[in-house]
């Protein structure tokens, strides 16, 4: 069986790349989402759930038994070794998780979508890779609207990912998203016209 297609889709926080995924989901691309899947592995009654709470404390979950991640945001950022703690269990789960979801049939190509496709080896398990890139200052600006984090907890996170301008440079093909939707929407035609040739191109060669 002919392995699929596989892009990978990553930008820095703030970057947008849930409205870009929601733009090419909207065109029928399959999307699997890194951000979801993490979320997945520490759901009430998994494994990882169970695994955290039992290294944290139960304090580190809400009435309802879910995980309270503000409160674990603050540990891990503040607890280097935390991080490095949490990434170790929950990142196998990730993987095994994402790897399960890649199999599964898909019409040409789907894409993965991951704030950590660069910073983990999740980059291995794509074919292409695709960067939403805005500015820093938008970033922070971006973000602070949508989560109502301060700029000190927002530089934190950024400066956990990879600089702007590696990130880039591992890239094929680069998004500007600093402009408004109709941009956005510019911007994703022009990645599927580069997609469809990339695909064709791989085809003739296979």
């Amino acid at each position: 069986m002919k392995k699929p297609f596989t892009v990978g889709l990553t930008g820095g926080i703030g970057s947008g790349k849930t409205a870009l995924s929601d733009a090419l989901r909207a065109k029928g691309i399959s999307i699997v989402d890194a951000d979801i899947v993490a979320r997945e592995v520490v759901a009430p009654g998994t494994d990882g759930l169970d695994a955290v709470a039992q290294h944290f404390g139960n304090d580190i979950l809400l009435p309802d038994q879910s995980l309270n991640r503000a409160a674990l945001r603050q540990i891990i950022f503040k607890h280097p070794e935390e991080r490095a703690w949490l990434e170790s269990v929950l990142h196998p789960l990730i993987r095994e998780r994402i790897l399960n979801l890649l199999s599964q049939p898909t019409n040409s190509f789907h894409i993965l979508s991951s704030p950590l496709l660069l910073e983990t080896d999740q980059h291995t398990l794509v074919d292409y890779i695709v960067v939403v890139d805005v500015p820093e200052a938008l970033q922070v600006e971006r973000t602070q609207q949508r989560d109502n984090n301060t700029p000190e907890q927002i530089e934190a996170i950024m400066q956990a990912q990879l600089p702007r301008s590696t990130r880039c440079a591992k890239a094929d093909f680069i998004i500007d998203n600093s402009g408004d939707l109709q941009q956005l929407e510019t911007e994703v035609t022009r990645l599927m016209t580069t997609l469809n040739r990339e695909l064709s191109a791989r085809n003739e060669n296979e």
